[in-house]
């Protein structure tokens, strides 16, 4: 069976390129990036060119990017780090968020509320976009941060951030955004965006899990997260990956590079996809279909089945896609992306999202389009709800 993965937006596959320009740091090259003898000055050296490189795909300076674990720690220090940073000798601070962040965001919002921070969770249109008129409004005196995501995890919804980031700027607010989802797909630039704090991820840009990065504008007041040694001039201690980040480097290169090019092959083959499935399965909806979306992303609705028991005979018929984020993979609760848009908890439950890669080829997405359909149809008729459904309409 030959296998097909339509769920890159969780996680891509490591880029050959990239495992090659890794290989020498797991074994000759491996000295600490903090050791001053030859070993330790040749990681150094080959982190800080992974450190240009990344800067490069976003328009940043090298000084200006921080290497973490992943998104999920960029998201944090960002948060935690600006507030507290900025929010010292204050009696009050509020932060402002959309409703449909990731959870590494909307968690610690959440914290930040425990620790008497206020938060505003804005809505959104049911194409999964705030309302900047709502976003204005929302700003108080004691406002310190606005941290919205460039581009949503679970539709590919991109959010008017340039916008955003002019509003902050003449608020004279810190404005973070997510870009984990957007970043290779779509151009990213940290000055266009007017962006104070940005983060990334590796392992969405076709490098290994593990690894991630911060941008964080120079002059911006971010408070230590972490503890321990002076790496990374003092904003995130610890030794660092130096194998991972070499490998997140040549990805942001190549996802610089390939940017454009690969944009317009792969949202060709997404309208293929989508528009094939609309035309063959009846009663199916895209989420967040009006607004402008990441190129390889499509969230479908396919009323009257479990989205869960579509995952699992898509992937027995050897296709691998989600029903939201991977993080919430097995959790009873719908997404709340889905239901922020307004969507029935039950029609939440029915959405898959397909987010297409690299690898992704013509005769993939005519595969899909023979087994999405059959399958959807098989579950279907077997499926009381949508009997029942049917029956009434």
């Amino acid at each position: 069976m030959n296998r097909i993965y339509f769920d890159h937006n969780a996680t891509t596959p490591v880029d050959p390129a990239v495992l090659e320009a890794m290989l020498p740091y797991f074994s000759t090259e491996f000295g600490n990036a903090s050791s001053i003898h030859t070993y330790g000055q040749r990681a150094r050296a080959a982190v800080e060119t992974a450190r240009e490189q990344v800067a490069a795909l976003i328009g940043a300076r090298a000084q200006e990017v921080v290497f973490t674990s992943g998104g999920t720690e960029a998201d944090n220090h960002a948060i935690f780090g600006v507030v507290r940073a900025a929010s010292a000798g204050r009696p009050r601070a509020h932060v402002v968020t959309s409703a449909i962040e990731h959870e590494a965001v909307l968690n610690s919002c959440q914290a930040l509320e425990q620790e008497g921070v206020a938060v505003t969770y804005l809505s959104v249109s049911r194409e999964g976009r705030i309302d900047l008129e709502e976003l204005v409004r929302a700003i108080r005196p004691e406002t310190l941060l606005i941290t919205i995501m460039h581009a949503n995890n679970e539709m590919g919804t991109v959010q008017p951030v340039e916008e955003i980031g002019r509003i902050a700027a003449e608020a004279d607010l810190y404005f973070h955004t997510d870009a984990v989802q957007s970043a290779g797909k779509i151009p990213v630039d940290v000055n266009a965006l007017q962006a104070d704090l940005l983060s990334l991820s590796g392992h969405k840009i076709y490098a290994p899990k593990g690894v991630g990065a911060l941008f964080i504008k120079s002059g911006t007041p971010v408070k230590q997260y972490l503890y321990g040694g002076h790496h990374q001039r003092g904003f995130r201690p610890g030794t660092e990956n130096v194998a991972a980040i070499v490998g997140m480097g040549k990805a942001a290169e190549i996802a610089r590079i390939a940017l454009r090019r690969e944009a317009a092959r792969i949202g060709g083959l997404r309208d293929i996809l989508e528009q094939g499935l609309l035309a063959r399965v009846p009663e199916a909806r895209v989420n967040g279909g009006g607004a402008p979306r990441t190129p390889n992303t499509t969230n479908i609705t396919f009323s009257g089945i479990e989205g869960e028991a579509l995952l699992i005979a898509l992937d027995l018929m050897g296709l691998a896609c989600s029903t939201g984020a991977a993080c919430s993979s097995g959790a009873v609760e719908p997404s709340h992306v889905l239901t922020a848009i307004g969507l029935p908890p039950a029609e939440a439950r029915a959405s898959l999202r397909f987010s297409l890669g690299r690898g992704t080829t013509e005769d993939q997405i005519r595969a899909a389009l023979e087994i999405v359909p059959s399958t959807v149809g098989r579950l279907r008729s077997i499926s009381p709800t949508y009997q029942k459904h049917s029956s009434r309409g």
